[in-house]
C-alpha cells in the first residue's frame, strides 16, 4: 500500500508532540521495559476532515483532529510504558512529529477494517501479540498488565478487552493468525461477539480485560476526558467550548479544569 501523503498547506494539529521532544511522562527510549509481546497500535494519521469525523458537529474538523492527536499522544505514550519485545505503530496516513522513538512505523494495509486488522497482526511475527487503537486514551499500564505479566500468556491462547459501543479494544493473540479477523463483520453493535465467537470456534482460550469507552462521540470524548484527567486528552476535550453543554455537573461560566480531580499516575 502506497501511504497516502499530507496535501500541500496542510499542517499538523496544534497540540502534537514538537520535533525532538519526548512525550509527557514518557520513559527515555534506553528504559523502556522489555518483555515478551509485540504490541500494536493501530491508528489514522490525526488530520483535519480524516481523523475523529464523527465528532463534527459539535466539533470543527480541526477541533476533532487536535482531540485525535491528544488521543494518539497519550495511547502511545501508555504503550511506551509498557512491557514488550517491539512496539510497532500500524499507521494510515504519515509519521509526524507528534510519534515518540521507539516505534516501528508500517502502513496499514487496503480494505476493510477486519482486513487491516489481520494485517497488523501479520506483520508481528510469530510470538504473542496485541493490538489496542487509537479510540480508547483512557488506556493505562495497568489496565494491560493481566496480559502482559510474566503468567499473561499461560493457559491463554487470546486476550479480549470489550468496549461499550460492542467492539472491541484489544485483542491479544498467542500466536497471531490474521485468519482469526478475517470476515468477522466490524463496525457493529455486535462486532465484540462475533469476534469472540471466531475465537470460541477454533478451540482458544479466552481471558477478558476490563470494558473501555470508545471516544467516537461528543458524549465519549467528555466521559473519556473525566476518566482520565490530567491526561493530554482532557486538556484537549477542556479546551473546545463546543463540548461545555456535553459535561454535565459543570455549571455555566466555570472551566471543566476547576471541577476535573487530578489523575494518579498508573502503577
Amino acid at each position: 500500500m502506497t501511504t497516502p501523503s499530507r496535501p500541500a498547506g496542510e499542517t499538523a494539529p496544534e497540540g502534537a508532540v514538537p520535533a525532538g521532544a519526548a512525550p509527557r511522562g514518557a520513559a527515555p527510549e534506553e528504559t523502556a521495559p522489555a518483555g515478551d509481546t509485540t504490541l500494536l497500535v493501530i491508528a489514522k494519521e490525526p488530520l483535519p476532515g480524516r481523523a475523529k469525523t464523527r465528532l463534527c458537529p459539535p466539533c470543527t474538523p480541526q477541533q476533532a483532529a487536535r482531540l485525535a492527536a491528544a488521543a494518539l499522544h497519550d495511547t502511545l505514550e501508555a504503550v511506551r510504558a509498557m512491557p514488550a519485545a517491539r512496539r510497532v505503530l500500524v499507521l494510515s496516513g504519515q509519521p509526524g512529529a507528534w510519534l515518540p522513538p521507539g516505534f516501528d512505523v508500517v502502513p496499514q494495509c487496503s480494505g476493510g477494517l477486519d482486513e487491516r486488522l489481520a494485517a497488523a497482526f501479520a506483520a508481528a511475527g510469530s510470538g504473542p501479540a496485541l493490538l489496542v487503537g487509537m479510540d480508547t486514551p483512557q488506556v493505562t499500564p495497568a489496565l494491560l498488565e493481566p496480559a502482559l505479566g510474566p503468567d499473561g500468556w499461560q493457559e491463554c491462547d487470546a486476550w479480549f478487552g470489550p468496549a461499550l459501543d460492542g467492539g472491541f479494544w484489544t485483542l491479544g493473540l498467542a500466536r497471531p493468525d490474521p485468519a482469526l479477523l478475517r470476515g468477522v463483520p466490524m463496525s457493529t453493535a455486535t462486532t465484540g461477539q462475533a469476534q469472540l465467537d471466531r475465537l470460541a470456534q477454533e478451540g482458544l482460550r479466552v481471558r477478558r480485560l476490563p470494558a473501555l469507552r470508545d471516544v467516537d462521540t461528543a458524549e465519549d470524548a467528555v466521559r473519556v476526558a473525566a476518566e482520565a484527567p490530567g491526561s493530554r486528552f482532557a486538556a484537549a476535550v477542556a479546551a473546545v467550548p463546543e463540548l461545555r453543554p456535553y459535561r454535565p455537573g459543570i455549571p455555566a461560566g466555570r472551566s471543566p479544569e476547576e471541577t476535573a480531580p487530578h489523575r494518579t499516575a498508573a502503577p
